[in-house]
């Protein structure tokens, strides 16, 4: 027989704190082991606990849930995170994934859902709802955006402009790109004026602003 799901669930709302806590409670290979108003004692309740799933609400008063990922994921990587919340908003769907959340359900998710997100994000899977999916799968497919440099400059100024970054002298480019070193000084003149700056530390900080990393 498989081990049981330990569980441990955060949620400030009383009423919906018990109700998902009698969901886990009848739920057959999920064992919970503590349903708490909010995570201000995250560290002890984790040595406490040793929970397999954190079920959390995000809104709660003192720390957030999202504050409290990174703590979860440094005491321990394995833990699976799954939030449930009210919030659908980019910020926090994309705060969550980033920091470390492996689920993302509405509070609006069926019971009989929130159960099987439970067992899914044990398993390896990454349980969202549809509407927060749908979010996450627009973002990645967003075309690639371009720097402001590499709009205004030309493939061969581009190719300078590495150059530079990379801490090259104007002879090393001028033998990298077959060129002479007077043809390097008028590109590098040219790069200048197009990204208004005065100095090649000047254009390098540019560039890294704009994320042009080559």
């Amino acid at each position: 027989m498989d081990k049981p799901i330990t569980v441990l669930l955060y949620e400030d709302n009383r009423d919906l704190r018990e109700g998902i806590s009698f969901l886990l409670q009848a739920t057959p290979g999920i064992v919970l082991a503590a349903a708490c108003p909010h995570v201000n004692n995250l560290k002890a309740d984790l040595a406490a606990y040793t929970p397999d799933v954190v079920l959390t609400d995000i809104g709660m008063p003192g720390m957030t849930g999202l504050e409290a990922l990174p703590i979860i994921k440094a005491t321990n990587p394995n833990i699976q995170v799954l939030m449930l919340t009210v919030f659908d908003d980019d910020e926090r769907i994309f705060q969550a994934i980033r920091g470390g959340a492996s689920g993302y359900l509405l509070k609006n998710t069926p019971p009989a859902e929130i159960i099987q997100a439970v067992f899914d994000v044990f398993r390896g899977g990454s349980p969202m709802t549809s509407s927060v999916a749908r979010k996450v799968l627009q973002h990645f497919q967003q075309p690639a955006k371009v720097s402001s440099s590499e709009q205004l400059l030309s493939a061969r100024e581009q190719d300078i402009l590495k150059g530079l970054m990379k801490g090259y002298s104007y002879k090393l480019i001028a033998d990298e790109l077959h060129i002479s070193i007077d043809t390097v000084r008028t590109h590098i003149r040219n790069v200048y004026e197009k990204l208004q700056v005065n100095s090649k530390t000047e254009a390098i900080l540019k560039a890294m602003k704009d994320g042009f990393l080559g």
